[in-house]
C-alpha cells in the first residue's frame, strides 16, 4: 500500500496538473511583451508553465533514461537550448512560421510521455527529438522579443534559464531514477495531461 507521504506527493501533482492550464501560455502576455535587459530574459521562462514545464521534464528525461553518468545525460538538454536559440533567432528576424502554439502544447504532451516511459534513444536523437520542439518555444520568445530594446542581452538571459531549467531537472531526474519509480512517471504524466489541455484548447 502507498505510503501517507506517497498519497499526499501524487495529490499535490495532480493538484499541480489541475492547475496549470490556468498558467498556459503566459508567456504571450505576463511581462507585456518587454524584454529590456538580461534580467527580463532570465526571468521571462519562468512565467509560462509551458516552457518550463518542457525544459525541466528534458532534462528529467535525460537523466531517467540514461544508462549511466555521463555526456549522454546532456544530449537533450544541449539539443533543447541549440534548437531553442535558433529559433528565437529566426523570431528575432521576424521568419513566420504557422503552428508555433500547438507545437509547444505537442512538446508537452510528447516530452511528458518520454519521461513517463524512460524511452532511451542514441543521442543525436535524443537531440534531435526535443531539438523540433525547442525551434517553436524560440520562436514564440523571439516574436515578443523583435520589437523590444536590448534584445540581445534579453536572449542570453533566456537561454541562461534554459540550461538552469534543464539541469534542474536533470538533477531531480538522477536523484529519483533509483530511489522511486511512480513519481517521475506522476510528473510526467502531469506534463503529458497539460499539452493535451492546451491541445484541446487551440482544437
Amino acid at each position: 500500500m502507498p505510503s501517507s507521504l506517497t498519497l499526499r506527493t501524487l495529490r499535490a501533482l495532480l493538484a499541480f496538473a489541475a492547475v496549470l492550464p490556468a498558467a498556459a501560455f503566459a508567456h504571450t502576455g505576463v511581462d507585456g511583451h518587454t524584454h529590456l535587459n538580461f534580467m527580463t530574459g532570465f526571468l521571462h521562462p519562468l512565467t509560462g508553465m509551458d516552457h518550463l514545464a518542457a525544459m525541466v521534464a528534458v532534462g528529467l528525461w535525460s537523466a531517467l533514461a540514461a544508462r549511466r553518468a555521463g555526456p549522454e545525460l546532456l544530449w537533450g538538454p544541449l539539443g533543447f537550448a541549440g534548437m531553442l536559440l535558433a529559433g528565437a533567432l529566426l523570431g528575432l528576424q521576424g521568419v513566420q512560421i504557422p503552428a508555433v502554439e500547438p507545437m509547444i502544447a505537442a512538446s508537452l504532451l510528447v516530452t511528458g510521455l518520454l519521461v513517463v516511459s524512460r524511452w532511451h534513444v542514441p543521442g543525436i536523437a535524443a537531440a534531435l527529438i526535443v531539438g523540433v520542439f525547442a525551434v517553436f518555444h524560440g520562436l514564440a520568445h523571439g516574436y515578443e522579443l523583435a520589437a523590444a530594446p536590448n534584445a540581445w542581452a534579453a536572449l542570453s538571459g533566456m537561454l541562461a534559464t534554459t540550461l538552469l531549467l534543464h539541469l534542474a531537472g536533470l538533477g531531480a531526474g538522477w536523484a529519483l531514477r533509483s530511489a522511486n519509480v511512480w513519481l517521475p512517471r506522476a510528473a510526467g504524466a502531469a506534463v503529458a495531461i497539460f499539452g493535451v489541455t492546451l491541445l484541446a484548447q487551440l482544437a
